[in-house]
């Protein structure tokens, strides 16, 4: 079951520049950097209330990131749902008719499993649907 937007991706090229700039705009300091090496990703997190920004910078060139930012976007990438049994949603999903680019959870930032459905089945939207790890 989804229970709430766990925080909104941000893919940027240069992940000290935006932090300057949202931790200025959300008068708030990052909480948690980190490498997502099976992602290839440097990460940054920032709280605003109950919600979080995810901030995502390529460290290969083989990431999502780089190859999202290579056709020339920038901004605004996924959105997280937390769920309670990652397994159960994704099944779930599955027998729904939803296209998922992983059909088993991975390791993710934040201390999370995770999960992502193909934005061919969710009108352009990447989803990410991630689980606190025990």
């Amino acid at each position: 079951m989804i229970k709430k937007i766990e925080h909104l991706g941000i893919a940027v090229n240069d992940i000290q520049e935006a932090l300057s700039v949202f931790e200025t705009l959300l008068s708030t300091s990052s909480y948690k950097e980190e490498i997502v090496e099976s992602e290839g990703v440097k990460t940054a997190f920032l709280k605003v209330g109950e919600s979080k920004i995810e901030l995502l910078q390529a460290t290969n060139e083989s990431s999502p990131i780089a190859k999202f930012l290579e056709k020339g976007n920038k901004g605004f990438h996924h959105v997280a749902f937390e769920v309670d049994n990652i397994e159960e949603e994704i099944k779930r999903l599955t027998d729904k008719g939803f296209i998922l680019i992983h059909q088993t959870p991975k390791e993710g930032a934040d201390n999370k499993r995770i999960a992502f459905l193909h934005p061919k089945s969710t009108f352009g939207l990447l989803v990410e649907l991630c689980q606190e790890k025990s």
